[in-house]
């Protein structure tokens, strides 16, 4: 079972925002046979600086086989970071925005 990381947009939305917005991508993934990662750190919004969030999910990025980006990613900093790591070590990309890309995984 291929691994599936979801790069999602966070800054100013609380956790039960950021996982209702993941919800059906979610559902999606696991019905085409991926195994979605959980990747979320729970305690966003604490005492962890936005640089922790980025190490974190650097690490998760490691042992995942594709990486899907959620809308709104390049305009994010952490995921237009994400996404260069992606590129850069040859992990298969999927684009909420481009539903077509699914076909080709």
């Amino acid at each position: 079972m291929k691994n599936v990381m979801i790069s999602q947009p966070m800054n100013g939305k609380s956790l039960e925002e950021i996982i209702e917005e993941r919800k059906d991508i979610i559902k999606m993934l696991k019905k085409e046979g991926y195994n979605v990662m959980d990747t979320i750190i729970k305690n966003k919004g604490n005492e962890l600086e936005d640089i922790h969030y980025l190490l974190a999910s650097l690490e998760f990025l490691i042992n995942a086989d594709y990486i899907f980006f959620m809308q709104g990613w390049e305009k994010s900093r952490g995921c237009k970071i994400e996404h260069l790591v992606a590129v850069e070590y040859g992990k298969k990309i999927m684009y909420e925005n481009k539903i077509e890309n699914y076909n080709n995984l």
